[in-house]
């Protein structure tokens, strides 16, 4: 038998790494395979010494995908067929974004993937987001300690 896990759209297009904090093994839990919109916070290299933090966001559902980038003012037609969103350091794209998810799926579950170098600030501020729209319950995304 053999088996396989492939890459999603996001994944293929992703031109990062986030380095993630690690946890025990004790945990157990994993992110669903469906309906998940993931906040990514990565630190983008910007030049030989020189670093930015950047936003990205993800939704999983393909059709909820569509809708919510469609819907949401500020999203260039050039990235409407893209599954991983650049947001940059654009925190009001990043609001409207999750807010358009939750009108479009109240059921969507969300995650935070984040390097694990980068200030807090960043991470405060995208769940002050998920916060404001009412997204209260979400995921932090982790590598499992070997």
């Amino acid at each position: 038998m053999f088996t396989a896990t492939f890459k999603s759209k996001a994944e293929a297009e992703q031109k990062f790494v986030i380095n993630r904090p690690a946890t025990t093994p004790v945990d157990t839990s994993k992110l669903p395979d469906r309906d998940i919109a993931t906040i990514k916070i990565v630190i983008d290299s910007v030049g030989p010494s020189t670093f930015d933090t950047a936003y990205y966001y993800e939704v999983t559902n393909e059709n909820d995908r569509d809708v919510v980038w469609q819907n949401t003012q500020g999203v260039p037609d050039s990235l409407l067929t893209k599954a991983l969103l650049p947001c940059g350091n654009n925190k009001e794209l990043l609001n409207l974004l999750v807010k358009n998810t939750r009108m479009t799926n109240p059921t969507t579950s969300f995650a935070i993937d984040a390097d694990k170098e980068l200030r807090f600030e960043w991470i405060s501020d995208a769940m002050d987001i998920l916060r404001k729209n009412r997204a209260t319950v979400f995921r932090y995304v982790v590598d499992k300690q070997q």
